[in-house]
């Protein structure tokens, strides 16, 4: 088997999953489109391993599927890929991604000016840091997919993501959302409030957004709703809450970080219109059967479909959700001054392996 047939499988099923109807070009077409982002990675046996180290992943996998829940709404299917996943060097990664981008540009007619204006400051000849492009799509009933595209901060090295993201969040025209996100997001230095990605909303999008995110590490849930209260009002709701059930409650975020992400539009030039914290459930559960009791705890605690959770798992994988950890990977709530909440959980193709079941004391075992 390979890579573009198990990913094409999981997509299809993931779809059929969340509802989407079959045959329904909304799933074949974002198919077609997957696979060209791919490029050979897509051809590549599965029994040949990863094309590269890729930071999408815990297997290197370089694609990764979320559902998007609303209380009310339907749910949006989502897969991210790597293009450059088969460069020898990220240098290299970056301009193969540029390149799928551009073909996905001309396929679905949308302009990539936003990335151009910034790639300079993404794209350097000899980039630094863990990626250079990723490239996600939101598959809505009916309509043209989203198309987001995701840059590396620290591509001129992790000492100058802070001063990359504030300039590209000025050429953007959130010049003056800085302060506020430097003294609230990453007021414990890079070390330990890393800003890990820039996003960008491309095409067809109702308000397309500019996003920051932040990896806080050795944090706690109350760190995070401190962060959270950079969005107006009191629209953030209890972050904290949320993160001490997605993740078990374990006081203090010392494995792999929680992650804030800043959206803004132009519906606000200072401050954020969103506020998403990502939990990364796998690090704080003893395997999938206890995310998935957290995952589906969420939902239900935010009046969700936790139906579709299971559905999705069996589209997955056949595996039983005791036997590893990490196809459910992050977990995550997004709040935003004009829109409702929503919930997001992210799975893992495990395309070249399935980390075993954690053994520890320390967790908390149950869901």
């Amino acid at each position: 088997m390979t890579l573009g047939e198990l990913v094409g499988g999981q997509l299809r099923g993931v779809c059929r999953a969340a509802g989407f109807a079959a045959p329904d070009g909304a799933v074949e077409a974002p198919l077609l489109d997957l696979l060209d982002l791919l490029g050979p990675a897509a051809r590549r046996p599965l029994a040949a391993g990863p094309p590269s180290p890729s930071f999408v992943c815990d297997d290197h996998s370089p694609v990764e599927f979320s559902l998007a829940f609303t209380a009310g709404g339907e749910t949006v299917v989502r897969v991210l890929a790597e293009p450059g996943c088969t460069a020898a060097t990220l240098a290299e990664n970056g301009r193969l991604g540029l390149r799928a981008l551009e073909a996905l540009a001309s396929r679905r007619a949308f302009s990539t000016e936003p990335v151009r204006r910034v790639e300079d400051l993404f794209f350097p000849p000899a980039a630094h840091g863990p990626f250079a492009l990723w490239c996600a799509m939101d598959l809505r009933r009916g309509r043209p997919p989203g198309i987001k595209v995701y840059v590396n901060p620290q591509a001129h090295g992790r000492e100058r993501a802070t001063e990359v993201a504030k300039e590209a969040l000025s050429r953007f025209g959130f010049g003056r959302a800085w302060r506020a996100l430097r003294e609230r997001a990453v007021p414990r230095g890079p070390d330990r409030d890393e800003i890990l990605f820039f996003a960008l909303d491309l095409g067809r999008w109702h308000t397309p957004r500019v996003k920051v995110y932040v990896a806080h590490h050795d944090a706690t849930a109350t760190d995070v709703r401190a962060v959270s209260r950079l969005l107006p009002g009191d629209r953030a709701g209890r972050v904290d809450e949320f993160c001490r059930v997605a993740g078990g409650d374990p006081g203090r975020f010392t494995r792999r970080p929680l992650v804030s992400c800043l959206s803004y539009t132009e519906r606000d030039r200072e401050h954020p219109s969103g506020y998403t914290v990502h939990v990364p459930v796998r690090d704080y559960a003893r395997d999938d059967g206890v995310a998935r009791n957290r995952a589906a705890a969420v939902l239900r605690l935010h009046g969700m479909d936790a139906a579709v959770l299971d559905r999705a798992w069996s589209a997955m994988t056949s595996r039983h959700p005791s036997d590893g950890v990490g196809l459910i990977a992050y977990v995550s709530l997004v709040r935003s001054t004009w829109q409702p909440p929503r919930v997001n959980v992210y799975f893992s193709p495990e395309a070249y392996g399935v980390r075993p079941p954690r053994v520890t004391r320390r967790l908390r075992t149950t869901g």
